[in-house]
């Protein structure tokens, strides 16, 4: 029998996988939204406020990812949202190797059986996680890149919007920005796909396929047209 995702996360909500089990943790952060949606975002590790409540991008990040939201007319039920790491670092450090080592196989799950059409990475670590580059932010937001026949869109993390002059920011309206990029897309636009950057190399050049594979749970007739890089992005998890 297939496992939903309700199993999942009651596996994992007792996961002593990694050390981060036994240093301060209150409770697993699993992921919070609908089970079958079209939009997933992913960011790097649960905070404070996210360890208290058990539930990914609260508090003042989290009202700031709802507030772009309802731009583009989505609440927070439309969406899947999660992170990388599903329990808090200590002090908010970076995720070590480890770690992220025993938390892929969650992820990895999470995004098998919801099977989104478009996936947004929050922040430089997401990204470079997900995408398996070294460039950071600033340089890979703003484009869609294929990956394992569904899409992506980086864009900066709320937290980082918040710390860095919040909505009067240059940051925030290139946020906003990506968030009218994902509209686009969902509602089938053609948006510049390009494939992951290796190393620090700027992303080659993307080449349009004349007749688009429609992308998943979308029929060939209502599936957007794509331009999809070639060669193809190889597998990065090797999972799904």
């Amino acid at each position: 029998m297939t496992r939903t995702l309700a199993d999942v996360a009651r596996e994992a909500s007792t996961c002593t996988r990694c050390k981060l089990s036994g240093m301060g943790r209150t409770q697993v952060v699993f992921g919070v939204g609908s089970p079958v949606a079209d939009l997933m975002f992913i960011g790097e590790a649960p905070g404070r406020n996210e360890d208290a409540q058990g539930e990914p991008f609260v508090g003042a990040a989290g009202q700031l990812l709802n507030t772009l939201l309802e731009g583009i007319g989505l609440a927070r039920d439309d969406v899947y949202i999660a992170n990388v790491l599903k329990s808090r670092p200590p002090g908010n450090r970076d995720p070590e190797p480890d770690e992220i080592e025993a938390c892929t196989p969650w992820l990895v799950e999470q995004i098998s059986l919801i099977q989104p059409r478009l996936i947004v990475t929050l922040g430089n670590f997401a990204t470079r996680y997900l995408l398996q580059t070294t460039q950071g932010i600033t340089r890979t937001r703003g484009q869609v890149y294929r990956w394992h026949d569904r899409w992506v869109i980086p864009t900066f993390h709320p937290a980082a919007i918040l710390h860095g002059g919040g909505e009067k920011s240059r940051q925030f309206q290139e946020m906003r920005e990506d968030f009218a990029l994902v509209q686009r897309t969902m509602a089938g636009g053609s948006p510049p796909v390009v494939r992951p950057a290796p190393a620090a190399d700027r992303p080659e050049p993307a080449v349009v396929r004349s007749t688009p594979a429609p992308a998943p749970g979308q029929t060939a007739r209502s599936a957007p047209p794509l331009i999809i890089p070639e060669p193809a992005v190889e597998e990065q998890l090797g999972l799904f």
